[in-house]
Parts: C-alpha cells; structure tokens; sequence
C-alpha cells in the first residue's frame, strides 16, 4: 500500500479568492448541463469531494478523471455516458470530481481538490489519472505535482488536453477554421477567469513548460482538426526527448474530445480501445 505525504508536502499554492461568476457564464453552465439532477446512487464522498463513481462489473483498476470546461463550467454528470464506457473497456473504477471553478474559485483551488482525492486514492493502491480538455491539463498538473514529491500516478491519459496558457502554437491559425469547440479566443477567456493574474508558465497550470522528469508515463489523444494539436504534439515530444515513456494517438479529421462527443464512431472506438490498452500496461 501506498503511502502518500500529507497535503502541505506537496508545496502547493495557497487557494486565492476569486469573484462571482458572470451571468453570462452562468447560463453557459446551465446550458452544458451544470444543474443536471445528480445521480444519487453514484455519488461519494472522497476525503470530503463529492464524486461520482461509474465502474465495470468486476473493477481491477482505478481511474481518477477531470471532466473539461475550461475550469469555468462542466458538472460529471455529463461525463457519466462516456465514463461508463471507459469502466467497461478498462476493467476499471473511474471517478469523477466535482471539482472546484473559476472564477469563484481560480486556480489552485482545482488542483487542491484534485490532490485531496488523489491522496485518498493513491493510498489504497496504484491510480491511473485521466481528463479531456481542461481536465487534461488538470490531470496533467496532478501528474506533475505527484511525481515530485514522489508519489507518481500509474499512468496518465490526455484527451485533447489544454496544456498552454499561452495558446502560441501554429495550429490555433491553422485548424482554427475547422475546430468547432475550441480556439485560442477559448483559451484566452478561460486565462482569464482561472488564473487571475497567476503565470502562465507555470507547468502546474500550463503542463507544456514541465521539466519531463516530473511526468508518469502517459497517453496523449488528439484530433487532427483541433486548435491544440501543435501543443499536444509538442508535448508528447518533450516527453520523448527526455526518455519517457510516452504514445501519441491522432485521430485524423475529427475534433475536440471526439471520444466523448462522437460515441459510438471508428474514431471513438479505436480511442477507447487506446485506452484501455495503455491502462492494461500500465497495470496488468
């Protein structure tokens, strides 16, 4: 069994008041499906984050997702259909936070909840990390922040991750007419409302500037048309410079978090598929 040092080992920052969110955002929350009834029976509290937790019929693994939104929106409940379907081809427990957002609570507030259920976790035994967008970058942080005090993830998995604050890469021009979520406009509003004047370089909220020791090994999925496929390849490259044990997975012609959006596509499957045999390796 694990063991994981307390909170203040991990040398995080100090959780920052933020300010109420816009009426506008609010409604965008409503409309993604943020006040979507909660399914009861698949709630639990970790370590005093409430979750909900989807698993296969006969679990063998864990799981601990971040669902995207620009750490401004998005509710698990949302994710449930696709988390579902990971449990099954992982053979695993997936859980998924209610996660602090911005701009009531800006970064690291997020990243405080996503280290008290991953302490949790980790604690009864080897965890694979995962998210998509935003969530990616979170589940990216987490990696960073774990493997540096010693306690890193089995395996981490990004789906169209955002991992620059900066959004400086070539593809935010060049696929910017063909992705239909995202864009750097996205990126920078969701700058705005998260990091309320923190930098965004650190790697703990824009993964891309981490030193490529601090990383576990990891997948990366990424749609040919996506705005952030250059920083996912750069990534990924990174990784592979320092020796690390990293797959890159391109789905060409198909857009952000194309797993979760297009169920039921080639494209879909043949990712799930990806995941499921890297959490296989990760954990026999």
């Amino acid at each position: 069994m694990s063991t994981i040092p307390s909170l203040p080992a991990w040398k995080l920052p100090d959780v920052r008041e933020g300010y109420p969110a816009p009426d506008d955002l609010l409604e965008k929350r409503r409309m993604a499906g943020g006040d979507a009834p909660v399914p009861s029976e698949l709630v639990r509290d970790i370590a005093g984050v409430r979750c909900l937790v989807v698993a296969a019929e006969n679990p063998t693994r864990r799981m601990l997702y971040f669902h995207g939104g620009g750490y401004r929106m998005g509710s698990p409940v949302a994710w449930v259909p696709y988390a579902t379907q990971l449990a099954r081809a992982m053979e695993a427990e997936v859980i998924l936070p209610f996660y602090r957002l911005a701009p009531e609570h800006p970064f690291p507030a997020a990243l405080h909840d996503a280290v008290t259920v991953y302490r949790e976790l980790a604690g009864e035994g080897q965890v694979l990390l995962g998210g998509d967008s935003a969530g990616g970058g979170l589940a990216a942080a987490l990696s960073i922040a774990a493997s540096r005090i010693g306690a890193p993830p089995a395996g981490t998995v990004l789906v169209s991750p955002m991992l620059d604050f900066g959004a400086s890469d070539e593809t935010y021009d060049l696929n910017g007419g063909r992705d239909q979520l995202f864009s750097r406009q996205a990126v920078e509003d969701c700058a705005a409302l998260y990091l309320q004047g923190h930098s965004p370089e650190d790697p703990l909220v824009s993964p891309l500037y981490v030193e490529p020791q601090d990383f576990p090994p990891a997948l990366i999925l990424i749609g040919g048309d996506e705005v952030l496929l250059g920083e996912a390849i750069a990534f990924a490259r990174k990784l592979a410079m320092a020796d690390r044990r990293v797959t890159l997975h391109v789905a060409p012609g198909v857009g952000h978090v194309w797993p979760m959006m297009a169920p039921g596509t080639q494209e879909a499957d043949d990712a799930i598929a990806a995941v499921a045999t890297f959490a296989a390796a990760c954990l026999p």
